[in-house]
């Protein structure tokens, strides 16, 4: 199925050859080269998924990503021309679904982009009941929701599937392979520290709510359980 995706990067060459490959795929695109008109475009056209650039004018795309994961739990594509590490995961901190770092393969962004559509999808969800129930939490398939103690929490995407994935296995160790599989799918080719991130990002709202803590523990050299001994 199409999608709708925006683009907000301001170097023409690298946003037309972007274009170009996701125009391939059957995907609807939108692009700007403006920070600020980038915020306005993604709040009115409700875009599928964002191919945000770091570095642009009026407003970057760090406080972009800020601002909309305040608003909406939009799919977010990072694109960075830095290299070091704590810079390439900032934006993962605070709720893109991945990174590409700069320069990059056309064919790798628009293989990702594919990947973050696929498990944006609620239909990849959908084996089980559209209910889920661990202790005070309640997640419902359909509308994408999460409640604590009748109170609504906003995740990102994939955020979400991760939760989903956790209530589904409640106090088995799930190794980052297998998270990477369930969650980020077979093609996904990011580092450790990726998902190690997400989980993180995930843990931290669980834990905003008193109740939650240490629920979602790691399991060292393992990867991590979810639940309540």
């Amino acid at each position: 199925m199409a999608s709708t995706v925006l683009i907000v990067e301001d170097d023409p060459h690298t946003a037309k050859i972007v274009e170009l490959y996701l125009n391939r795929d059957g995907h609807k695109v939108i692009a700007t080269g403006d920070g600020t008109r980038g915020l306005d475009l993604a709040r009115q056209i409700n875009p599928d998924l964002i191919v945000l650039d770091v570095m642009l004018p009026n407003m970057n795309g760090i406080e972009i990503c800020r601002i909309l994961r305040l608003e909406s739990d939009v799919a977010i594509v990072m694109l960075t021309a830095r290299v070091e590490e704590n810079d390439r995961l900032a934006g993962l901190d605070i709720g893109a679904d991945d990174y590409v770092t700069k320069p990059f393969s056309p064919k790798e962004l628009a293989a990702r982009i594919r990947a973050v559509l696929r498990r944006t999808k609620n239909d990849a969800l959908r084996n089980g009941p559209d209910e889920l129930k661990y202790e005070n939490i309640t997640i419902n398939i359909s509308d994408h929701s999460v409640e604590i103690n009748g109170d609504s929490i906003q995740l990102t995407p994939t955020e979400f599937r991760l939760l989903v994935m956790f209530l589904k296995n409640p106090a088995r160790v799930l190794s980052r392979e297998q998270i990477i599989s369930e969650v980020f799918g077979y093609d996904f080719d990011g580092y450790d520290r990726t998902v190690d991130v997400h989980v993180s990002n995930l843990r931290r709202k669980l834990e905003l709510h008193g109740t939650l803590d240490n629920i979602l523990q790691t399991a060292y050299g393992v990867g991590y359980k979810f639940g309540h001994a």
